[in-house]
């Protein structure tokens, strides 16, 4: 039953099915009945002299045709407003004043045609013209008032009606291709967020295990028990990092604060990297929270990576914002790092948060990584 709900709602948002492509000129060429009228009058000899009727009406027939066919062909529609029309309105006109009697249906086949050809402002303009002829021929030639006015209304709304079609059409194309775009747009988003978090959880994760497989390899013929509890860390944080992995993989974002915090104190100390941390307790929003955690992964594997510092310091202050900051006294690459993929990405993530990131070297030696964010409403 949903399923069947679904497909419902799915067609019902998306009427242009396969192969389906809306209003075209075939669709509106039936609209050449309307020349009965005046072929009806020639017939029984209401319509003198023939050599001028007889060619009026094929003649409006034919117009009507080249205007609609051309009003659908897109480059030509112009040509189709601004000659074939003009031509058409020439024709049915002069043939309703010369002739009256059934020639004035001639007059709703001209506003099916304006209607078609026509886009905009301009369309009511035109329409009235028409009617405004069509009401005096009408008049002139002593026609009831109450038939005329019922006439003119006929041939107005024969105007708007196939203008409001293609135009709903034409909409629903644009919603179409717009529907398109967005899923596009997502899906790339999608692939973007991956990449970023896959970076961020592995490149943390692949830079601890690299200094202990080092470590491993100092203490593999002096101190054999150390080197086995350095291999065993190792498969320990291989299998936390297949977990972050696939909980990546479910859309999850960070471990939080505190959990960064406490891999950061273990892997500064394996690299020989002394941890100053002055992190106060405090209450963050879950979007802050996972922000600030990784900020703290990313400016920690920066410098187990590239510093060569001796120590880091990772510093939260609370005010109006919550500034995060992670300095180091190494002598490592400097602003070249702020063109990674890792900054780049937790930039976007403290944008996205409303913050700002600064990444500089600092007179001297070192380098600064600052992240500030606003509080959220739950943040005390």
């Amino acid at each position: 039953m949903k399923s069947s709900e679904a497909m419902d709602r799915a067609e019902w948002l998306n009427p242009l099915r396969e192969g389906e492509r809306g209003p075209d000129a075939k669709g509106m060429y039936w609209m050449t009945v309307l020349a009965a009228g005046p072929v009806w009058d020639i017939v029984h000899g209401r319509s003198q002299p023939l050599w001028l009727a007889v060619p009026g009406v094929i003649a409006a027939v034919a117009l009507y045709l080249v205007t609609v066919t051309l009003a659908f062909s897109g480059r030509w529609r112009r040509h189709a407003q601004w000659r074939a029309l003009p031509a058409l309105a020439v024709v049915t006109i002069a043939g309703t004043a010369a002739f009256g009697e059934n020639w004035s249906y001639s007059l709703i086949m001209l506003a099916v045609a304006t209607g078609t050809a026509v886009r905009g402002r301009e369309l009511p303009a035109a329409l009235l013209v028409i009617v405004a002829a069509g009401l005096a021929v009408r008049l002139s030639s002593g026609s009831p008032p109450g038939d005329s006015l019922t006439l003119v209304w006929g041939i107005f709304m024969s105007g708007i009606v196939p203008a409001i079609m293609i135009r709903l059409w034409e909409a629903i194309r644009e919603l179409q291709h717009t529907r398109e775009d967005l899923a596009r747009a997502a899906v790339a988003e999608e692939r973007l967020r991956f990449a970023r978090d896959l970076h961020d959880l592995l490149g943390h994760t692949l830079s601890v295990m690299v200094v202990k497989a080092e470590a491993v390899g100092r203490l593999a013929l002096r101190d054999g028990e150390t080197a086995a509890e350095q291999a065993a860390d190792i498969e320990r944080i291989g299998r936390q990092a297949l977990t972050e992995v696939r909980a990546a993989v479910t859309g999850y974002r960070g471990r939080g604060l505190a959990a960064e915090l406490d891999s950061a104190r273990t892997a500064l100390a394996d690299a020989g990297i002394a941890a100053d941390v002055r992190v106060p307790a405090a209450v963050l929003t879950p979007e802050t929270d996972a922000l600030l955690g990784w900020a703290v992964r990313e400016g920690v594997t920066n410098v187990i990576r590239h510093s060569g510092a001796a120590t880091c310091a990772v510093e939260l202050r609370e005010g109006d914002d919550l500034v995060l900051e992670i300095r180091d006294d190494g002598g490592g690459p400097g602003r070249g790092r702020v063109r990674g993929n890792g900054l780049a990405g937790l930039r976007e993530r403290v944008t996205a948060l409303g913050g700002r990131l600064a990444a500089d070297r600092l007179p001297g030696r070192g380098f600064l990584l600052r992240v500030t964010v606003p509080r959220g409403e739950d943040e005390t």
